[in-house]
């Protein structure tokens, strides 16, 4: 990532991203995607070449998805946690939680990319009613592959939670690519 750089869905096979980017125009701009509000559910489902292939949910949207589901939070954690984005790729019946980090100083986020472990294990207990499996991914900005994170990054792998620098690849998460 380059200050001052160009961001957005600039390649085929990845999400590329630029300080906060809607993860949303980003599937969009995608060839192949398209993005559609139900009206009969929460979120927003992804499409690829008109199959249906993940549905997206931010913040309370995603509680909105539980309750349509027949799961009452309050009763497996104490306190909501409210993800950037949260998609459900379909086919690996998984939810990855999506936390955008950009930072050009040094500042509070540092000690926030310590807290993947306990969040993951958060959402696990609200979707394993549904039979499905959980993955935590930062996309980072470069700033963070500095020397004086590998700890930290070195942390985030050892709890089973992941991290990008700048983009997150479609197949990665399971996506389909076009050809």
């Amino acid at each position: 990532m380059k200050k001052g750089g160009v961001g957005g869905a600039s390649t085929l096979t990845g999400l590329n991203f630029e300080k906060k980017v809607d993860l949303h125009v980003l599937l969009s701009r995608i060839p192949g995607y398209e993005l559609k509000k139900p009206k009969d559910r929460s979120g927003v489902d992804v499409y690829f070449k008109n199959n249906l292939v993940a549905r997206c949910f931010r913040k309370h949207e995603f509680y909105k998805f539980l309750d349509e589901n027949n799961i009452n939070w309050k009763k497996l954690i104490s306190r909501k946690l409210l993800p950037d984005d949260a998609m459900l790729v379909i086919i690996r019946e998984t939810l990855f939680i999506i936390e955008v980090k950009y930072q050009q100083v040094a500042g509070s986020v540092d000690e926030k990319l310590q807290t993947c472990d306990f969040k993951r294990k958060q959402y696990l207990k609200l979707v394993t009613p549904l039979g499905l499996k959980v993955e935590y991914v930062y996309v980072l900005s470069e700033w963070f592959n500095k020397k004086e994170y590998k700890d930290v990054l070195d942390y985030i792998q050892s709890v089973n939670c992941h991290y990008k620098f700048n983009e997150l690849p479609l197949a990665w998460l399971g996506l389909p690519v076009q050809k």
